[in-house]
């Protein structure tokens, strides 16, 4: 109640806060998200987490930033997959049918679910060898007609 008094009579005490430390600017930079490879799988979970969505844990694949979304512990037996192999990770990474998955340096896993490359273009992590296939729509003599009609 004291306290309230005093800032109703604008007699409350002001301290200012001091500059350092008074912002979270430094930790919201690209190049501070870098994944450090050599961590076991919970500190890399955390730090891909803690950088989703702003700025996005990234690291380097064939030569292309890619940046990491959506991670989560893997508890099971090693999946089956294809190798990816990422800069400065002691073991590729697998690309299973529900993403990549991640090694920390205890031999523990991490899932991540999405990458985005450096155009922006984001892609399921699952679908990182199928990325640059691109299908054909065929359509037929009916389907054909419907879309002309619809023109």
């Amino acid at each position: 109640v004291e306290a309230v008094h005093l800032i109703a009579d604008g007699k409350a005490p002001r301290i200012p806060q001091p500059k350092e430390g008074a912002t979270y600017e430094g930790i919201q930079k690209k190049e501070n998200a870098e994944i450090s490879w050599d961590q076991p799988a919970a500190a890399l979970h955390n730090w891909i987490r803690g950088h989703d969505k702003v700025p996005g844990a990234w690291t380097i694949i064939n030569g292309q930033v890619v940046t990491f979304y959506g991670s989560s512990l893997l508890d099971a037996s090693v999946p089956a997959g294809q190798e990816l192999t990422i800069k400065g990770a002691s073991r590729p990474g697998l690309v299973t049918k529900n993403g990549l998955v991640i090694f920390g340096n205890d031999g523990k896993m991490v899932l991540v679910r999405n990458l985005q490359f450096e155009d922006g273009k984001m892609i399921p992590a699952s679908k990182y060898f199928s990325a640059d296939e691109t299908i054909a729509l065929e359509l037929t003599e009916e389907e054909k007609k419907i879309a002309e009609d619809i023109r």
